[in-house]
């Protein structure tokens, strides 16, 4: 088995620092996927930069959960789920839509699950949606502009999950409390 570094601070190349510091300075703790991601001071780059980009869109903090959360369902990434189930839970995400993402299940919310049943249609299809489906993401309140964003969130994820398949990350003590396996990935 091939074996991928986690770096902390102190052992990733220079160029991967800058990031490993702030990260440090944001969570107290350097997250072990971007330990991993160090490795390549490019992707870390790009993957920190892409989320903040990410944060700047017009979408409240619930709806990119959900779509960063759908994408690492349907991508089978057990890191993500557990990060950004704490992540949720520390925004204040409800919890029945935390639970409906963890658990595949509708969102009572009829619009926040157009985004999300909208958002699993783009992963699966890799983007190659109908356009009623197009007009049904639309008809629930969602503009243009929220169907290029997912785009981006899913982006964002690939960058991620993907690391964390190849590396087989680690899941962090401050994760594991929400621990997520694949089974329950198509649960429903």
């Amino acid at each position: 088995m091939t074996r991928f570094t986690t770096h902390t601070i102190e052992t990733a190349p220079e160029d991967s620092r800058p990031f490993l510091k702030g990260a440090k300075e944001a969570y107290s703790f350097v997250p072990n996927l971007l330990g991993n991601m160090s490795i390549s001071p490019a992707l870390l780059e790009g993957y920190v930069t892409l989320a903040g980009i990410f944060n700047k869109t017009n979408l409240s903090e619930t709806e990119r959960q959900i779509i960063l959360m759908t994408n690492n369902r349907l991508n089978g990434c057990t890191y993500c789920m557990a990060a950004h189930t704490t992540i949720s839970q520390m925004a204040k995400v409800p919890a029945d839509v935390i639970d409906g993402l963890r658990n595949n299940t509708p969102l009572a919310d009829s619009k926040l699950e157009a985004l999300r049943t909208f958002v699993a249609k783009v992963n699966e299809n890799r983007a190659w949606v109908d356009d009623a489906d197009i007009e049904a993401f639309l008809a629930a309140g969602y503009t243009k502009q929220t169907v290029l964003e997912i785009i981006l969130g899913t982006s964002l994820k690939v960058m991620s999950n993907y690391t964390n398949h190849i590396a087989q990350t680690k899941l962090d003590d401050a994760f594991v409390p929400n621990a997520w396996t694949d089974k329950e990935r198509n649960a429903a």
